[in-house]
């Protein structure tokens, strides 16, 4: 029975000096430090336009609710971004692609009337 008890008290000190190393009533200047978070090891390129590649590679760490918001952000605004100007250049690629082709179909039509007048 005594040594049940020894157990017991033992097993308290332990857990109470656990209890207070963790709440921050061991040494030190406190609880413990918050961790460092993880952040994002492979991010966008930053001096080159973003390809497949770098969207398919691109991999969040992990936080507490899931993803880190402001990685994610970030991405996003950049992806978005991009996306946006190339929207806007494949837009005037096609508008002087719809030029260039109007000025051939005018040539070609003007060319026969030019043989005509001969």
């Amino acid at each position: 029975m005594v040594m049940f008890l020894f157990l017991v008290v033992a097993l308290a000190v332990v857990v109470a000096a656990v209890t207070l190393a963790v709440v921050g009533g061991g040494e030190g200047s406190g609880p413990l430090p918050e961790a460092a978070p993880e952040r994002l090891h492979d991010p966008l390129p930053p001096d080159r336009p973003v390809g497949r590649a770098d969207v398919e590679n691109l991999r969040f760490p992990l936080a507490v609710r899931g993803y880190r918001m402001a990685d994610v952000d970030d991405a996003l605004s950049r992806l978005g971004a991009e996306l946006a100007e190339r929207e806007a250049r494949i837009a005037d690629l096609e508008s002087a692609l719809a030029g260039a082709r109007a000025a051939v179909s005018q040539a070609r039509a003007d060319k026969p009337d030019a043989q005509e007048q001969q």
